[in-house]
Order: structure tokens, then sequence, then C-alpha cells
């Protein structure tokens, strides 16, 4: 069983950076699909990137080119670099587990059906 502590949010100005890390703790982090999620005040969550066990990712469109996702199987940890952030960034941040047909779902974006280890977030804030 896998579980996911969250580190590296805070509050930076607009065009700033941020490295969220997530890590894992317990038996086949590198057998999972991977994915940060963030959920704004008043909004549903979203998902922001999926990682598979080959590395294979896939974005959101908002933070394509600004966000960059990587995992490191040897340390099981995730990590989300976030550059060029925006106020619309602004989110609790989320790292989720899930089996690799998480990374298949054409739906990971809004339901992630198939995620069913999530970390406790870490708040990020973004002012202009």
């Amino acid at each position: 069983q896998v579980q996911l502590v969250v580190s590296g949010g805070g509050s930076v100005q607009a065009g700033g950076s941020l490295r969220l890390s997530c890590a894992a703790s317990g038996y086949g982090y590198s057998s999972y699909c991977m994915g940060w999620y963030r959920q704004a005040p008043g909004q549903e969550r979203e998902g922001v990137v999926i990682i598979g066990l080959n590395g294979g990712t896939a974005y959101a469109d908002s933070v394509k080119g600004r966000f960059t996702v990587s995992r490191d199987n040897a340390k099981n940890t995730l990590f989300l670099q976030m550059n060029s952030l925006k106020p619309e960034d602004t989110a609790m941040y989320y790292c989720a587990a899930g089996p690799e047909r998480a990374c298949f779902d054409s739906n990971w974006r809004r339901t992630a059906p198939y995620f069913d280890k999530w970390g406790q977030g870490t708040q990020v804030t973004v002012s202009s």
C-alpha cells in the first residue's frame, strides 16, 4: 500500500516558480500511474498532469509549456516543476497514485476514477 506526502507549496508572484514533491512510502511505487491534481476554492478538482510507468505524460492545456512532471522511481518521489506561474494557478495541489490503467483513462482530467491514493495537498498561491 502506498502512502503519499506532498510538500513544496507556497506563495509566489506571477512569473515565479515552485517545485512540488510527492514522497511515496510503501511498496509498488514504480508500478503506479501518478498524477498531480488541483482544486481552487469554489471549483471542481482538475487534473494537471499524469505520468505513466515508463515516463509517458499528459498535461492539461492550461499548464503545457510551463509545468514539468518527473518521477524518480529509485527515490519513490514524484515532482512537479511549475514555472511562469499565473494567478489562475492558485489552488490546493494534490498528488495521486493509481493502477496503470489510470494513465489510459480519457477522463483523467475530470473524474480520475482510477486514482485511489491521494496525498494531503499543498497550497500554491500566485499573486499578481
